[in-house]
């Protein structure tokens, strides 16, 4: 079985509410960082603004909760308020059915329709839930997004806690199921250590068990690096012999590593200041066509925050955006699903067997 992108539905500009609508109300910010009033705040869906005359624009990248600023060449560019400067045109209205030059598009993709009744067992996802055609389906986009889209991972250090875990996704990165990275001083810092001392905080990653001063495994990690230099010099000199970051460096595969109050060193890449942080990971999502998010709710959440639930391609297709939540956590796993998302999943397993079951099961597809 192959995987087929589902069809956008295309909404008719030449019916109503698109008829008669009034042209979208541009004003100018008069400050920079400020937002005129009744700015119109962007949803994770397509929307389309009226800029006269019957002709209607999608912008071809989005975000929620940002602005739209109408620039002199008659693009739309969706940013952040802190980047609003003083004097863009930005758009206002907050009606969204094309009272206000503006329509909100919900019903953009034809999914396949799951039957619904008043009452039913397990409608919610538990730790009772089955996930058979979870990763059937996820081994179909990934197969598919290897050659025609961008996959980004968001990695918490668990993945690198596991022998099995760490060798599988390196193993993915290899094999190009891999286009970027997000994740924290954490999951680099674990990553190294197991390259340098084969544990994570001090624990064999195969055996568990944890060695003698082992919680200094680490420290001496971040400070190995950070005498070299960096990890692309560390892995150049040797000292970093396998596992994610390698492979991600010498794949030239780009990543964000961005900073937080609790890290320790941190690891030269990583990234201190938030907003700059912020920034190149939007740079990265702005890209993406489909997320997976594991074992680390603040970064899956802050990359959600970031994803529209669609992107223009060059040649004009509009394409959902796939995002995946993977945690043993219940809540973490409906933390992304129920923000509203047309093509959140969420699986609740242990990431490193979830890690582990996708390499195999992408290696035995392939053979």
């Amino acid at each position: 079985m192959s995987f087929n992108l589902p069809v956008y539905r295309h909404p008719d500009l030449n019916a109503p509410p698109f008829t008669g609508a009034p042209p979208a109300r541009f004003v100018r910010a008069e400050k920079a960082g400020v937002a005129p009033e009744n700015y119109h705040a962007t949803s994770i869906y397509p929307e389309y603004f009226h800029l006269g005359k019957g002709v209607w624009k999608l912008p071809r990248e989005s975000r929620m909760d940002c602005v739209v600023v109408l620039t002199d060449n008659g693009t739309l560019q969706v940013r952040e308020s802190r980047n609003i400067e003083a004097g863009d045109r930005v758009a206002c209205g907050r009606q969204e059915n094309g009272e206000d030059g503006i329509f909100v598009h919900t019903l953009a993709f034809e999914f396949m329709d799951r039957a619904s009744e008043k009452f039913a067992f397990r409608s919610r996802i538990t730790r009772e839930t089955s996930f058979s055609i979870d990763y059937d389906e996820l081994y179909e986009l990934l197969e598919f997004e290897r050659e025609q889209g961008f996959i980004c991972w968001v990695l918490g250090p668990a993945v690198v806690f596991d022998r099995d875990a760490r060798q599988a996704f390196a193993e993915l990165v290899n094999r190009g199921y891999a286009h970027a990275l997000l994740a924290g001083n954490a999951l680099a810092t674990h990553d190294v250590e197991a390259s340098l001392f084969s544990t994570g905080l001090g624990q064999d990653i195969y055996s568990k068990r944890t060695v003698p001063l082992g919680h200094y495994n680490h420290l001496d990690a971040i400070n190995a690096i950070r005498k070299v230099g960096s990890l692309a010099q560390a892995i150049d000199r040797g000292t970093i012999h396998d596992g994610v970051m390698r492979s991600v460096i010498k794949r030239g595969i780009p990543f964000v590593l961005a900073g937080s109050i609790r890290d320790d060193g941190p690891l030269p890449e990583v990234i201190p200041d938030v907003y700059a942080a912020q920034d190149r990971m939007r740079a990265i999502t702005r890209k993406a066509t489909t997320i997976i998010a594991m074992a680390t709710q603040l970064h899956a959440i802050a990359t959600g925050n970031m994803t529209p639930s669609y992107r223009v391609m060059d040649d004009g297709l509009v394409r959902p955006v796939y995002f995946y939540t993977v945690d043993m956590s219940e809540f973490a796993v409906n933390k992304l699903a129920n923000r509203g998302s047309l093509t959140a999943r969420s699986i609740l397993t242990n990431v490193q067997d979830f890690v582990v079951t996708v390499e195999r099961g992408l290696r035995m597809r392939s053979s």
